[in-house]
């Protein structure tokens, strides 16, 4: 079966995780207080995170009051941050290349770009048949767990950024095993959030524009996604939509099998260290940077999709200027 895991906060700061079935009510797992705890839980007894959480299932949580007093927290984190890697892959949606492509055309003179040659690679090499690895898709890192935030939190963009923008996907979620073996846990939504007009000034410029805060759902999936996620993304500025369009994910609509992903990621030895826990997020086709929206600060970032039920929301803030001058010592 198919269930969900959500951590969230008690009125008094205490942390718990809950279990949702179906379209039951959330039950409380007794005697954990994060999703971690419950992971390394069910790799000691040898089960599965779904049978070592409904082992543990005690009373009713009201995760609707969390959700509107703010107490919904990401659902996965790592006791050290340092231990927390964000990372993801770009071109690997069917149709995900349009957008890109438009903005770096212009410095490629009109030529075809690298970004479309990448895509175009995902096409015809992304979903081999067998124990095969498929072509490689573009890979980029975001930080630590330090610069993940859940639903309700701030996306905040850092003083020196010319964009903020959102980029709704779906994002695996893994812990690295005692034998360093990669244990996907589960599936998440996600903001990858990203800066597209530090991006559009030279493609190279991508790993600048990715490192930034990024957020996810309230809800860890447990199980397989399915393969035609189909939900929506929006932008809300002063209380009224902005813009929207259809967020599609799953394999039914990638060009990249979601395996061949994960082993490009995991074949290097650094991302296999025990313990660590690993947020990747699969990449999107839906930009409202791509249909000329300029974020503000105060807007509203939107996603959703089922079989989700609780979407993620986030607002757009702008951080104040820091010093980073380098000091000799």
């Amino acid at each position: 079966m198919t269930l969900r895991l959500v951590q969230f906060a008690e009125s008094n700061g205490a942390r718990g995780v809950a279990l949702l079935a179906g379209n039951t009510a959330a039950t409380r797992i007794d005697g954990i207080t994060t999703t971690y705890e419950l992971v390394l839980a069910a790799l000691r007894q040898g089960v599965s995170l779904a049978a070592a959480a409904q082992e543990r299932a005690g009373g009713q949580v009201d995760l609707a009051a969390a959700e509107a007093e703010g107490r919904l927290l990401a659902p996965i984190d790592h006791p050290d941050p340092a231990h927390c890697h964000l990372s993801g892959t770009g071109l690997t949606h069917l149709g995900s290349a349009e957008g890109r492509d438009q903005m770096h055309k212009a410095a490629a003179g009109g030529t075809l770009t690298d970004s479309m040659r990448m895509f175009l690679m995902g096409v015809e090499g992304g979903k081999p048949e067998g124990d095969v690895p498929g072509v490689q898709p573009e890979w980029f890192y975001k930080g630590d767990g330090t610069a993940l935030v859940g639903t309700g939190a701030p996306l905040c963009s850092p003083d020196f950024a010319l964009d903020g923008s959102e980029e709704p996907e779906i994002a695996g979620i893994y812990v690295i095993d005692d034998a360093g073996r990669p244990r996907r846990i589960g599936y998440a939504l996600g903001n990858e959030f990203s800066d597209h007009i530090t991006e559009r000034g030279n493609y190279l410029w991508l790993a600048h524009s990715k490192l930034r805060h990024a957020s996810l759902g309230a809800e860890l999936l447990t199980g397989e996604l399915p393969a035609d996620v189909r939900g929506a993304s929006r932008v809300i500025r002063d209380g009224a939509l902005l813009w929207e369009k259809p967020f599609l994910s799953g394999e039914a609509n990638m060009s990249h099998a979601l395996a061949n992903l994960e082993h490009h990621h995991f074949k290097y030895a650094q991302f296999r260290r025990p313990g660590d826990v690993h947020v990747h997020f699969f990449g999107t086709a839906t930009l409202s940077f791509a249909d000329g929206i300029r974020t503000q600060p105060g807007d509203v970032f939107e996603v959703s999709a089922p079989p989700f039920t609780i979407a993620l929301r986030n607002p757009l803030t702008r951080a104040a200027p820091e010093d980073a001058t380098v000091l000799p010592l």
